[in-house]
């Protein structure tokens, strides 16, 4: 669905009253650099590849990390990336994603636990929705690897709207509607971070060209016994 108006801009939003925040120059270009060769062998032009295993990865996003610091500087010592996705969008492949709110995670095997279900696979990742609080208390982190002007799909988000609990999709419009929504514009190197279950859609570019961003989820608890965190 459209914006319920037109977005206003982020770069003043705080993580702890809105739910989203931008940290400018996170990365630095050398960092990037060998990120975008570490990740070139991942399939491009398609909505989100997810990863696991990729060289160089833990070092960024670990929790003495550039990257990985800003999401520890919320959760604490124990925060850990636990799901990593690279999304791609250019002009082959330049979708659009209504609004919504992330509600799966991606784990190293089925154990039927109460609370958490349904169960899904996505790209041969094992997903789980699990109960709300468990979003409710992680981190997502979007790294940008190319420019994000107003024309290249930034990421729209509803601030405030990560305190609501589950939202019912019937209620998202009027939800979106009171929290306005925002537009994450960003420079290669920034890094946004907001509340995982904050509500947030994408627009398709009005100027496609290549739009990478690796998101990552963060988590610092652990799963009930049996469930494992599937890790990066």
């Amino acid at each position: 669905m459209p914006p319920a108006s037109p977005p206003t801009l982020g770069g003043r939003l705080r993580y702890g009253a809105d739910g989203a925040q931008l940290h400018r120059a996170a990365v630095d270009s050398a960092t990037l650099v060998e990120l975008s060769k570490a990740l070139a062998g991942h399939r491009r032009g398609q909505a989100g590849s997810r990863l696991f295993g990729v060289a160089g990865l833990h070092s960024l996003l670990g929790r003495n990390g550039p990257a990985g610091a800003l999401a520890a500087g919320i959760l604490g010592d124990a925060s850990r990336p636990v799901r990593a996705i690279l999304f791609d969008k250019t002009a082959d492949a330049n979708w659009s994603l209504g609004w919504h709110q992330d509600r799966v995670i991606a784990v190293s095997e089925r154990v039927d636990v109460e609370g958490f279900g349904p169960w899904t696979r996505k790209q041969g990742v094992l997903h789980v929705a699990p109960p709300f609080p468990v979003l409710s208390r992680m981190v997502t982190l979007r790294l940008h690897l190319d420019d994000v002007p107003a024309t290249n799909a930034p990421l729209l988000v509803a601030p405030g709207s990560h305190r609501l609990g589950r939202v019912a999709e019937v209620d998202v419009p009027a939800v979106v509607g009171r929290c306005g929504n925002v537009a994450c514009l960003a420079l290669a190197g920034d890094v946004w971070l907001y509340s995982t279950p904050i509500l947030h859609a994408s627009e398709a570019a009005l100027a496609p060209s290549s739009r990478r961003v690796l998101q990552v989820d963060y988590a610092a608890e652990k799963l009930p016994i049996g469930l494992e965190w599937l890790g990066i």
